[in-house]
């Protein structure tokens, strides 16, 4: 019996960690619309001042952009205006996982953030994302 219940043991843990694997796998994709938010990441850590996020092109006007390795979101609220915030929940810490509706959105507890200025509108978070600086060269949006 001791060697049958190790197998089993095995077998169940080799099932929940594939498990866990398939079912983070399944959130890392953007499966957002178009128009509406795409997530970025990029290798290596957290980029230095100045670290290029991408061009103003990839940010939809009305949505925005999750840079998930950077904890950075940038949104376009309006035609030509560019705001990025912190990607962390003011919640609870989770990343955030989609920009769309208007909304910046936690998929922990369900919190939403305004696009224009990172408030509120939906809790249980209860404080604004931080502003995070950002700097526009030619199309690029870099950190500050």
């Amino acid at each position: 019996m001791g060697d049958d219940l190790q197998s089993r043991r095995t077998v169940i843990a080799g099932v929940g960690a594939g498990g866990l694997t398939l079912a983070l796998a399944a959130c890392g994709g953007d499966n957002s619309p178009a128009g509406n938010a795409t997530t970025a990441t990029s290798a290596g850590a957290e980029p230095a001042p100045g670290g290029g996020l991408g061009s103003k092109a990839d940010i939809p006007v009305g949505g925005g952009k999750i840079f998930a390795d950077e904890k950075v979101v940038v949104t376009q609220p309006k035609a030509g205006e560019f705001k990025a915030f912190s990607a962390i929940c003011t919640h609870k810490g989770c990343t955030v996982g989609t920009v769309e509706g208007g909304t910046i959105n936690c998929p922990c507890h369900g919190s939403k953030f305004k696009i224009a200025d990172g408030s509120v509108a939906h809790g249980p978070a209860t404080k604004p994302l931080p502003a995070k600086e950002i700097t526009l060269d030619g199309d690029n949006i870099k950190l500050a």
